[in-house]
């Protein structure tokens, strides 16, 4: 064999290596799963309707439960204040308490937050 068909035959293995290698990479899995919860923030950030948000965050939630993925931290403390401005009070407490049990770094501040409500302040 002369040098340059054993420099094509190098390259062609090279090739086909990295071929089979690309095939095989997949992207990896993302610890939570986030639909829409960015753009929800910046809706609520330009004052829109705390009810269509509530409603594109629950759909979203249930995206996510059916995807076996997880909301990522602060989606349902956003949601809980977006209950709150609602006037839904229930509902604030029940999200507050999951963003506790997901995100025990949380518990401070959520408990804050429950705390002003039972005072009847303002969140």
């Amino acid at each position: 064999m002369n040098p340059s068909t054993i420099q094509r035959a190098a390259a062609v293995l090279a090739l086909a290596a990295s071929a089979m290698l690309t095939g095989c990479a997949s992207a990896p899995k993302t610890l939570y799963q986030w639909e829409g919860y960015q753009p929800q923030v910046y809706q609520y950030l330009k004052g829109e309707s705390p009810e269509q948000q509530i409603a594109a965050m629950e759909k979203d939630l249930q995206t996510i439960s059916a995807k076996g993925s997880m909301a990522p931290p602060g989606f349902h403390a956003h949601l809980g204040m977006l209950y709150s401005i609602a006037g839904k009070p229930d509902q604030v407490v029940a999200q507050f308490e999951d963003e506790k049990k997901l995100f025990p770094e949380s518990a401070a501040y959520m408990d804050f937050l429950l705390g002003k409500m039972k005072k009847g302040e303002k969140l």
